[in-house]
């Protein structure tokens, strides 16, 4: 993936920012009234599990966005984003474990199941606060920024950068992976953290607590996606990309390319928690197996699939490949990783700006082809 990211794909001037929240609109809109208000009998319902796994995407797109922001703009290809949305995700499971109170299996008022069948007598400390929906939401964002903010200023400040960079954020997530596996750490280890019952009173089984979730997710994938726009179409997204295209040059300038890339390494960081916080109540779970470093290479293959420096084209990668990984895991569950596989070399090899880049240039070709067939013979162009 060597060649210059895809700014944009209408030419200057143009913004696909009103095309993507058009679309988020209508989705919202028409998958909603299909749900609730159309009978389940009508050839135009669409399913809860539909709306469910909509939801789904809409996770994984905001996920795709905040990795784009550090790899289209940035140039870090960070393969431990993965980690931040299972931190999110782990913070969310938090506080719907505490929202079943005595409804658990073992009926204890404070502690939860897996607790109880592991003989702990007090809940652990950092547990405390998990019972408030506001505390979990603060923790949703500030527990990945935190460990974004320590990583990125040790990394960066001793200038770690390309594939050793890569590396690094690959065992984060290795070594939170085997930390979180941990019966001892608190987080339900292999199992994970399940069986939720509601959120903020609302039963998580629903079709409108579903439809609800699906609607957060997807304004989220689009304050997200507005976040990340603003900074790479400001001053600082400008330093930013320069700091991709040469660090060395805007380092002799007087900057210093460290703080704007902790910035926004932090920045994406957060927003990858806000998507596993939104993930979790709609999946029913969320366990160890989310720190797998398997999950932050395919959410790097969305990327690359959909077109890297684009936004809208990680989004869209996100959930064409999630699609492509639905419809196969149930069909043809052996083939999947081949076809993950072969995803990547065809877009490296093929594809190198992902199918935004190859629309953009489809789109220029014919341009020109229709620009120069309606030239008479022999015009000059002035």
């Amino acid at each position: 993936m060597s060649e210059s990211p895809v700014h944009g794909s209408g030419g200057p001037g143009r913004s696909p920012t009103a095309a993507v929240l058009g679309v988020a609109l209508v989705v919202v809109s028409v998958v909603g009234v299909l749900n609730q208000a159309v009978g389940e009998s009508s050839a135009l319902h669409v399913p809860t599990y539909v709306v469910t796994l909509l939801g789904k995407y809409a996770c994984y797109a905001l996920l795709a966005v905040a990795l784009d922001l550090v790899w289209g703009y940035l140039g870090i290809l960070s393969l431990g984003h993965g980690a931040f949305f299972a931190l999110g995700g782990y913070a969310m499971g938090m506080h719907l474990m505490r929202e079943i109170g005595p409804r658990g299996v073992y009926g204890h008022p404070v502690l939860p199941d897996f607790m109880v069948f592991l003989d702990w007598k007090t809940l652990p400390w950092y547990w405390h606060g998990f019972d408030s929906f506001a505390f979990a939401l603060v923790m949703v964002v500030l527990v990945p920024a935190a460990l974004a903010f320590v990583f990125g200023w040790l990394a960066f400040r001793s200038r770690v950068t390309g594939v050793y960079l890569s590396i690094m954020t690959q065992a984060l997530t290795y070594a939170l992976m085997l930390a979180f596996f941990r019966n001892e750490m608190g987080f339900g280890g292999n199992n994970g953290l399940t069986d939720f019952k509601d959120v903020l009173g609302l039963d998580l089984q629903s079709d409108a607590t579903r439809v609800g979730l699906f609607v957060c997710s997807t304004m989220a994938l689009a304050a997200g996606y507005l976040l990340a726009r603003g900074i790479v179409r400001s001053r600082l997204g400008r330093v930013v990309t320069a700091i991709r295209d040469g660090e060395g040059r805007v380092r002799s300038l007087g900057y210093r390319p460290e703080r704007y890339k902790l910035f926004v390494f932090t920045v994406s960081a957060a927003m990858a928690g806000v998507a596993g916080a939104l993930y979790v109540p709609q999946v029913g779970i969320i366990n160890p197996g989310e720190f797998a470093p398997l999950s932050s290479i395919e959410l790097v293959v969305w990327v690359a699939v959909g077109g890297r420096g684009t936004l809208h084209g990680a989004a869209l990668g996100a959930v064409l490949v999630n699609y492509a990984k639905t419809w196969l895991t149930g069909t043809y569950p052996e083939v999947w990783l081949f076809a993950l596989g072969a995803m990547f070399v065809v877009v490296t090899l093929v594809l190198p700006r992902g199918i935004v880049g190859l629309a953009a240039t489809t789109r220029a070709a014919w341009a020109r082809r229709v620009t120069g067939a309606s030239r008479a013979p022999g015009e000059v162009v002035p």
